[in-house]
């Protein structure tokens, strides 16, 4: 089948219903108005809004979604069939999906027998009868309606004959696409084909998929889904959801357009998705996943310095892709495996260099002491390129550092607090700042900004993100050297992250603290000012 042959796939985001179920995901009405406009972006065609019977907030989305603008994607609303004994108009389920005024929703229904029977508590027949009358009704309303099957791959293992009858329930009541759901999570991809492929899909709506992750399988599930004739796929950015997670669209969405060719809406916005995906996780308060495919820092990382060596000489071999297709970019790691290769290539953007180059003869030596002493910079690139400007002369302190002093007290039941006081010297004025905080390292961080920010106001679009302590030697006990890393992001959503090892947590602390702003300092501030 060529390209153009192949049908265009609807992408469906449930970032903002399914994907809120995951653990420590939580968003405000304004943070998800905020992900459906990226979405919107991105080119999704559908952005699942929330359940609006649920709570207020997620009654307040749609009402405020309703004076948005959205260039492309649907605002859909999630809600379930009516109950048993009812009809459609007057059900509050049904009543809430219109009330909520998208131009689609989205049912869901049940397809395991065992599921209407123990769960529903009534008959077959019922079940049917709920999910005909919630969608046409909804249908003569005006409405666009997606109907989740849900535990169809379970109800189809258990019953076929009924799970089909469920199918043709919806078809024959109007839905738009009939989605069915791996609700569990436990369905594997040689039962996806094997399922999919048994339906007599010229007599029914179009099919779309919904999976879960519990096996980890969830995209490979998705893909064989749409290979096995859907045309809408449902997940979530991340991959986030209820326990494991849904399929992951920052997977799906790369994949099927670059590798398997299927036209996507979203494909000529895919540079995007990397900020996509930082920008949600920002959004719920949750690190990225570094070793997520195509958008994770790890994606397109090199540690080892043969493959460096390969990768310099043919790109291909090393890289399944361009990272810059999906907006993330390649990272050469520093570590005891890099050879003079990977070297090279960071100091590539400063000038030529060769391998016999005393820089690199210098930087190799200097590495492997450091790294002898506890540094690692693998995952602290920041601290290692000031290494780099040091060595090249290049270098520019922020400031000269005088001396700082901590003092931790509690009071009877009070809190503790930390008050700290440097002393240094910026644009040739001695300085002090000072700060009260709980916590140490929050106190030195914040007498710090205190003393800078009068001369440097773009301390201001520098935050802390992450702060992360290891033992070096636990044998050594409180006395051990420990490594602290230091992840800092600014206001346009660029991160960095930088390395300390001592013995006192403190200076570790504050040799992290400083490598961040004096890499902030060099490689944003001052190479913006020499192009000015």
């Amino acid at each position: 089948m060529t390209h153009e042959q192949k049908p265009f796939v609807v992408i469906y985001d449930t970032t903002l219903r399914d994907g809120m179920q995951g653990i420590e995901i939580t968003y405000t009405v304004e943070d998800k108005i905020q992900i459906a406009h990226k979405l919107d972006e991105l080119g999704v065609d559908y952005v699942e809004g929330g359940f609006p019977l649920s709570n207020e907030k997620e009654a307040e989305f749609f009402r405020r979604a309703r004076d948005e603008h959205f260039d492309h994607a649907k605002i859909v609303a999630f809600g379930s069939t009516r109950k048993p004994g009812r009809k459609a108009e007057g059900d509050p389920h049904i009543e809430a999906l219109l009330e909520a005024e998208t131009e689609a929703v989205i049912v869901v229904g049940k397809a395991w027998t065992e599921h209407v029977t123990k769960v529903l508590k009534t008959s077959l027949e019922e079940n049917l009868e709920m999910i005909y009358d919630s969608i046409s009704y909804l249908r003569s309303k005006g409405r666009i309606v997606f109907f989740d099957l849900e535990h169809f791959f379970d109800g189809y293992k258990a019953d076929p004959d009924y799970a089909l009858k469920v199918l043709r329930a919806g078809t024959e009541a109007g839905a738009e696409c009939l989605v069915v759901c791996d609700t569990n999570g436990g369905t594997l991809p040689h039962e996806v084909a094997e399922i999919m492929g048994a339906l007599p899909q010229k007599e029914l709506a179009p099919l779309g998929v919904h999976f879960h992750n519990d096996t980890g399988n969830a995209v490979a599930n998705s893909l064989m889904g749409i290979l096995s004739g859907a045309i809408h796929v449902q997940g979530t950015i991340n991959g986030w959801g209820e326990r494991c997670g849904n399929a992951n669209l920052c997977s799906i969405m790369p994949t099927l357009h670059y590798k398997m060719g299927y036209p996507i809406t979203a494909g000529p916005h895919l540079t995007k998705l990397t900020a996509v995906s930082r920008f949600v996780a920002e959004k719920a308060n949750i690190i990225p996943d570094k070793r997520q495919p195509y958008v994770g820092e790890a994606a397109f990382s090199h540690k080892a310095g043969q493959h460096v060596d390969v990768l310099l000489k043919a790109e291909h071999l090393m890289e399944h892709m361009d990272a810059s297709l999906v907006g993330n970019e390649r990272r050469i790691l520093i570590s005891e495996l890099a050879g003079k290769s990977t070297i090279l290539k960071k100091l590539s953007r400063y000038g030529s260099f060769t391998k016999d180059s005393p820089e690199v003869e210098q930087l190799t030596r200097l590495l492997k002491e450091k790294e002898a002493e506890g540094y690692e910079y693998e995952a602290a690139e920041a601290s290692f390129e000031i290494l780099i400007l040091k060595t090249l002369g290049l270098y520019k302190p922020l400031f000269e550092f005088d001396n700082y002093h901590l003092e931790s007290f509690k009071a009877g039941s009070a809190d503790s607090k930390t008050v700290g006081k440097l002393f240094l010297c910026a644009e040739d004025n001695e300085v002090m700042g000072a700060a009260v905080k709980v916590g140490p390292v929050e106190a030195l961080d914040a007498a710090l900004r205190d003393a800078l920010l009068p001369y440097y106001p773009f301390i201001e679009e520098i935050s802390l993100t992450d702060y992360r302590v290891r033992v070096l030697n636990p044998e050594r006990a409180t006395g051990a050297r420990v490594r602290v890393f230091i992840s800092s992001r600014n206001h346009n959503g660029h991160t960095w992250d930088t390395v300390g090892v001592h013995e006192n947590i403190i200076e570790a602390s504050w040799q992290a603290l400083v490598d961040s702003y004096d890499y902030y300092y060099n490689i944003f501030v001052l190479s913006q000012r020499n192009t000015q």
